[in-house]
């Protein structure tokens, strides 16, 4: 990026409901919605697209009906969300019409992602609201989800969102500047966490429940993260009750010339192409000599192989009906591109119909069947996810046969193919530390916040599987 020359960015932004909506009274904070929607536009001003994913149905509605307690019976919570929605999006609109910036309502639920069609009408819908320089605002439709279907908190419908459209940075508004490498309430010198390079070396602590208002915790905005990273999304926490933070930090991040700030997206021709991750070229807080001082927060870093579109959907979009469980020799030609023959199954677990999906766990094989009648043994390896082209009464029967014998065995062979390639997504796990400010790697970091949109205090630790993905298809960013 050159000069004024910048590239237009599409930011998601994440509000929670304790950060909307006071946990007591349940009175909107119209001071802090304010000064969100003066961000949003100073936003749309400088070129960016944006999107804000608002929780806050709930909350309103508690209020609008001088309702003490978030009830627990799924019926009053729909019926809430009814009763809040409504005004919750007048408030957005009316508080949007005094910079005459029009915005839109998208309602989505988990049943909306797991269809196709519905996924990708839902993109294209806001692909055509962004080029027409509308702000959409998405929420779950809490008045029709359940909970088998629902999302279970906006963090994660926000790293679909941001992933869905192809978006460059998703902001996850919290109640805490950013993780630390201790607890800053009981160790003065903790030091806050500026990057996160491997998000697979944090593991949060759900022990704690968050904000009486809120579902989510910071737990969730770790898995959010994870999620939208490997989407190629670069993922930022930061203090939602300074909302003004977020110009600064898309500044910093544009006018850095770093490629780790913005990793899986193709810059000017004329710009390095190295993705090279060293400290200095993550570096946030620098001398004020060399560039003014911004917002304390921690930036996620992007995967460098980013998954997207239907690979992203078939990870993500889907709840898997069960797991098909494969040797090494499988997973080995998956990684080289090929189909999943019946030979390379071992085992099937679970119901289900063809074209659902599937887990993919690679196993060690048995010579023979062991006296637990398993034919696997030690401990299965999640790899992916897959749409299955049989049934999985059809796989028990075909599983460890060649192809060619599938016509005999069934009497039909709809594919000589358990599962088609491209119907096959993988994860990937990567190795990229976590990076402190003061460049010293920490095993332990600790995830701090007094609710948020339910952010307790909890901690993580320096273990973990690492995420990622092997594949994408690439795609346009907004």
């Amino acid at each position: 990026m050159r000069g004024h020359h910048q590239r237009s960015l599409g930011v998601v932004i994440k509000l929670g409901t304790s950060s909307i909506v006071d946990e007591k009274s349940h009175e909107p904070l119209l001071s802090i919605l304010t000064l969100i929607v003066e961000t949003a536009v100073r936003l749309r001003k400088d070129g960016h697209k944006v999107i804000i994913v608002s929780s806050g149905a709930i909350g309103v509605g508690l209020r609008r009906m001088d309702v003490e307690k978030r009830p627990k019976h799924m019926s009053k919570l729909q019926a809430l969300a009814a009763i809040g929605q409504c005004r919750l999006m007048s408030l957005w609109d009316s508080l949007f019409n005094h910079l005459r910036q029009p915005i839109a309502q998208i309602l989505l639920t988990r049943s909306d992602i797991a269809d196709r069609s519905r996924y990708l009408n839902a993109q294209n819908t806001l692909n055509e609201l962004l080029d027409m320089g509308v702000i959409p605002i998405v929420n779950e439709n809490d008045t029709l989800a359940v909970a088998e279907i629902k999302f279970g908190d906006n963090d994660t419908l926000s790293a679909i969102t941001a992933a869905m459209v192809h978006a460059d940075l998703l902001f996850l508004m919290t109640d805490v500047d950013c993780l630390y490498d201790k607890n800053p309430r009981t160790h003065p010198d903790a030091q806050p966490i500026e990057v996160v390079e491997e998000i697979g070396s944090i593991v949060a602590d759900v022990s704690s429940a968050g904000s009486s208002l809120g579902t989510g915790g910071m737990s969730t905005k770790i898995v959010a993260a994870r999620l939208a990273t490997s989407a190629g999304v670069t993922t930022v926490i930061t203090r939602s009750s300074n909302p003004g933070n977020i110009l600064s930090i898309v500044k910093h991040i544009q006018a850095s010339r770093s490629p780790a700030s913005l990793a899986t997206q193709a810059n000017n021709s004329d710009e390095p192409s190295s993705l090279s991750r060293t400290s200095s070229s993550v570096n946030l807080l620098s001398t004020p000599s060399e560039q003014p001082k911004i917002p304390l927060h921690t930036r996620f870093l992007p995967s460098p192989q980013p998954v997207r579109d239907r690979y992203f959907w078939i990870l993500h979009g889907l709840r898997p009906h069960g797991t098909l469980y494969i040797d090494q020799g499988a997973y080995k030609a998956l990684l080289g591109r090929a189909g999943l023959l019946p030979v390379g199954v071992v085992d099937v677990e679970g119901s289900f119909a063809q074209q659902e999906a599937v887990r993919l766990c690679v196993v060690d094989k048995k010579r023979s069947v062991g006296s637990d009648g398993k034919l696997w043994e030690g401990e299965p390896v999640e790899v992916g996810r897959a749409l299955s082209n049989y049934a999985s009464a059809e796989i028990a029967r075909i599983k460890g046969r060649q192809s060619a014998d599938v016509e005999k065995i069934l009497g039909y062979a709809d594919s000589e193919y358990v599962a088609q390639r491209e119907s096959i997504s993988l994860f990937r796990r990567e190795s990229r530390p976590v990076s402190p400010v003061n460049r010293v790697e920490h095993p332990e970091v600790e995830v701090v916040g007094d609710g948020g949109d339910g952010e307790g205090e909890g901690s993580a630790n320096g273990s973990g599987t690492g995420s990622g993905v092997y594949e994408g298809d690439g795609g346009a960013a907004i």
